[in-house]
């Protein structure tokens, strides 16, 4: 990921006289946090983007850059990275000051009915609103507890793919049984650059959390002799000269097979962490939080929860939904922002006000 110039904004804020006085505090530059940027500028409301990463684009960059998503409204396939740079080039006109490798450690609500926000790096904030959007919280991956194994975490244990080319032509060996890990096994096997020499799927039973698509493009794959698949776990591992040589799995029936390989990746999911937002007095149901679906407003007046953070009935984890949850969050916490101003709602493609905040010209229409 690039990084974005914005962030040199974030470096002189920590040296700021006095807490940075702004409309709105987004906690997340994921997706749906870039795209909360949007709807509160196109209300005229100035957001800081604070974010626990070193650059904008949450799971999308962290987890899947390369890969491929199919459900973007008008846009039939981009990548995460993809993504990532639309929403920064649409969001430019707003002019947005991102807080990057930092966590909010502090929300406080303040006797002027403001919030004061502090960071993990001492980045201070008075803010009208707050929009929580940090996806699935702090998350770190689920582990493979095999005693010793961790210290080829990074040379030839993973556990996100990142650069997809870096294991192209080798020997892998693939854990799991959801849907990251059928997606990047076809990824492996399919013909192209990203193509490995061998792929051997291992997971500790024959059914799957993944897409049936996928998993019958997998299967399909097997017979073909493309590649295998071995129902176990892993149990323990050999080495030599330093190196990660096999692993070894041991099946149902406890036989325990070698597996050569060059590289480990394993996908067992995440371990949702929301971290300090679980001291914030927030309602909480199952580590997400409560909001209503009027305005997306969680139990505390004014701090907001967008994307796949929040719960309520009927909710969806797809960034569309969060798209949405971002329009009526920017409403409603417009009274908090302009309490005298009375908020009506425009069309970007008719009013000239929008077109003015967006810095485009208003068309003639015959």
């Amino acid at each position: 990921m690039e990084p974005n110039p914005n962030a040199e904004i974030a470096d002189t804020a920590r040296h700021h006289d006095g807490p940075i006085e702004t409309d709105a505090v987004i906690v997340g530059a994921g997706p749906v946090g870039l795209f909360q940027v949007f709807e509160l500028g196109l209300l005229e409301i100035k957001a800081h983007v604070i974010d626990s990463l070193a650059y904008p684009g949450g799971q999308c960059i962290e987890l899947y850059p390369d890969k491929p998503i199919y459900d973007i409204p008008a846009v039939p396939v981009c990548t995460g990275k993809e993504l990532t740079d639309n929403l920064l080039k649409q969001i430019e006109p707003f002019g947005a000051t991102f807080h990057f490798g930092q966590e909010v450690s502090v929300v406080r609500k303040e006797p002027d009915g403001r919030f004061y926000v502090e960071t993990s790096k001492g980045t201070r904030l008075l803010t009208k609103t707050v929009f929580i959007a940090g996806g699935v919280g702090s998350f770190q991956p689920r582990t493979l507890k095999v005693d010793g194994l961790d210290r080829f975490d990074g040379t030839q244990l993973f556990y996100r793919v990142k650069n997809p080319v870096q294991f192209a032509g080798k020997n892998l060996v693939i854990v799991g049984g959801g849907d990251s890990a059928l997606d990047w096994t076809l990824n492996f096997v399919q013909q192209g650059p990203h193509q490995a020499e061998s792929v051997i799927l291992v997971h500790r039973r024959d059914g799957f959390r993944a897409a049936p698509a996928s998993v019958a493009k997998m299967r399909e794959h097997c017979e073909a002799l493309e590649m295998q698949f071995i129902t176990g776990q892993i149990t323990g591992f050999d080495e030599a000269g330093g190196r990660l040589t096999a692993v070894k799995v041991t099946g149902g029936d406890g036989v325990t097979r070698v597996v050569p390989l060059d590289v480990l990746l394993v996908f067992f999911g995440l371990s949702p962490k929301l971290g300090p937002i679980a001291e914030w007095g927030l309602e909480l149901d199952r580590k997400q939080i409560v909001v209503d679906t009027e305005k997306f407003e969680t139990s505390t007046p004014g701090i907001f929860a967008v994307g796949d953070i929040n719960t309520y009935p009927g909710k969806k984890k797809l960034i569309l939904s969060g798209f949405h949850e971002a329009a009526l969050a920017a409403f409603g916490a417009s009274p908090y922002v302009f309490p005298e101003k009375k908020v009506l709602l425009q069309y970007t493609t008719t009013s000239p006000k929008l077109h003015k905040v967006l810095g485009v010209e208003s068309p003639v229409f015959d």
